[in-house]
C-alpha cells in the first residue's frame, strides 16, 4: 500500500517564516547588519594652544562691626570705593557683577565657657571681566588701593573660542582617521566607511590662585605683574568605523 503525505502545511509554514522575516522593521534589519559587520570603536583628541584675551577676577571686601548693620554699612562704603576705582581703571559697568554677599557673627571660644559674641563680619565679592589684559595689573592695583582685601582667583579665557575649537576639531578628526588606518593595517582590514562620530570637550579656563590683596598691596611695586600664559583648547572625539577584509 502506498501512502501519500501532504506537504502543503510545511510549505505554508515556511512561507510564513519568510513573510515574518521580510516584515521586520528596516531599523531592526539595519541594526542586525551593523551587528554582523566588523567595526572599530576609537577615540582621539585634538589640541590647540592659544594666548588668552580676557580674564575674570573675583575680588571682595571683608569688614567687621559691633552689629550686623554696622558691618554691612562699612562693607558697602568700602565696596563702593572699590567699584569706583575699577570703573576709573577702565572696567565697564556691565563687566562688574556682585557674586556673593553675606554677614556672619564672630565668636570667641574659651574652655568651659559658652561662646562669646564679639561682633559681625560682612563679606562682599564682585566678579569683574577684564577685556584688556595689558591693563590687568593696573586693575588689580586699583582695586587693592581702594580697599579690596580678598580675591578668590583669576581665570583666563577667550572672548570667542570658536576658531581655536575648530582648529582642535580638525586635529582630532585627523588623529582619529590616522588611528583607524593604523588598526586596519595591523589587523589586515581596510576601512570602508565612517558609521558614527561623537564629540566631547572644549576649552575650560581654570582659575589661578592669587594671594590675598592685603599682602599683595604691601609688596606691590609700580604695577602688579600678572601673566596669562597659554590656554589649551582640547576637543575629544570618538567614532565607529566599518571595516572589511
Amino acid at each position: 500500500m502506498i501512502r501519500i503525505r501532504s506537504t502543503v502545511p510545511v510549505l505554508a509554514a515556511a512561507g510564513a517564516a519568510v513573510l515574518a522575516l521580510s516584515a521586520l522593521p528596516a531599523a531592526a534589519q539595519g541594526a542586525d547588519a551593523a551587528f554582523r559587520a566588523t567595526t572599530f570603536n576609537l577615540s582621539a583628541s585634538g589640541e590647540t594652544v592659544v594666548a588668552p584675551d580676557m580674564a575674570t577676577i573675583t575680588l571682595g571686601v571683608q569688614t567687621e562691626g559691633a552689629s550686623a548693620a554696622a558691618a554691612l554699612s562699612a562693607n558697602g562704603t568700602a565696596m563702593n570705593k572699590v567699584i569706583a576705582a575699577l570703573k576709573k581703571a577702565g572696567v565697564a559697568e556691565r563687566d562688574i557683577q556682585t557674586s556673593n554677599l553675606n554677614v556672619n557673627p564672630q565668636y570667641v571660644y574659651e574652655e568651659n565657657k559658652p561662646p562669646r559674641l564679639t561682633g559681625y563680619q560682612a563679606s562682599n565679592q564682585v566678579t569683574i571681566l577684564a577685556r584688556d589684559l595689558s591693563k590687568l595689573g593696573q586693575t588689580v592695583d586699583a582695586a587693592a588701593s581702594a580697599g579690596a582685601n580678598t580675591v578668590s582667583g583669576i581665570s583666563f579665557g577667550l572672548q570667542n573660542p570658536q576658531k581655536a575649537e575648530d582648529e582642535a576639531r580638525v586635529k582630532a578628526v585627523a588623529a582619529l582617521k590616522a588611528k583607524s588606518d593604523l588598526y586596519a593595517r595591523a589587523t589586515g582590514y581596510k576601512v570602508v566607511r565612517l558609521v558614527s562620530l561623537n564629540e566631547a570637550g572644549g576649552y575650560t579656563p581654570s582659575p589661578q590662585p592669587v594671594a590675598m590683596f592685603a599682602m599683595a598691596k604691601r609688596e606691590m611695586a609700580d604695577s602688579t605683574a600678572i601673566s596669562g600664559g597659554e590656554l589649551k583648547v582640547r576637543i575629544q572625539v570618538s567614532a565607529t568605523y566599518e571595516a572589511q577584509q
